[in-house]
């Protein structure tokens, strides 16, 4: 997996991405990678053209939490897009006042819309907050299959103070 060395909070990240063009596997084994926010919160990669999973674990889920609208996945070995909106968690003290959430567009279509992250990602477990951290690096994971990403960038997105 690699990592940004800076951290993050709220942001607008842009990925492209490809799965393997030759199918091995089903499910999970499938083209499986994600990107994580704060390395607490993963939207899921996967090849989830004509692919049966988990609605939770297919492309453009909040892994583990909120599977998308709809399935806006291209076949395999072709680009991708995520155009993405993170707004991190807010905290007043220890407690949580505001949830991560995600906007995201797969391909151009709207699969997540403002939706709140329940806490980290965690597989198998119930998801909860911890901690009180609002900023972290930004990843993409090595889940073992080749993945190809391009055209990665990110832009910091601070609330508008009225100045030039």
């Amino acid at each position: 997996s690699i990592r940004t060395k800076r951290s993050f909070g709220d942001c607008q990240l842009h990925l492209e991405f490809a799965t393997p063009g030759e199918v091995h596997g089903d499910g999970q084994h499938r083209g499986n990678s994600g990107v994580f926010f704060m390395d607490r919160f993963e939207v899921q990669i996967l090849d989830s053209f004509g692919n049966q999973t988990y609605p939770d674990g297919q492309c453009a889920s909040m892994y583990g939490q909120c599977p998308p609208l709809v399935n806006a996945s291209r076949g395999p070995g072709e680009w991708q897009v995520y155009e993405m909106v993170f707004k991190a968690p807010r905290y007043e003290g220890k407690e949580l006042v505001r949830p991560a959430s995600l906007t995201l567009f797969h391909n151009g279509v709207c699969v997540q819309a403002e939706r709140e992250f329940i806490g980290s990602t965690e597989h198998g477990k119930v998801a909860k907050y911890s901690g009180t951290d609002t900023t972290g690096p930004i990843g993409l994971q090595d889940h073992g299959n080749p993945m190809r990403f391009r055209n990665v960038w990110v832009r910091p997105l601070g609330e508008y103070d009225g100045g030039e």
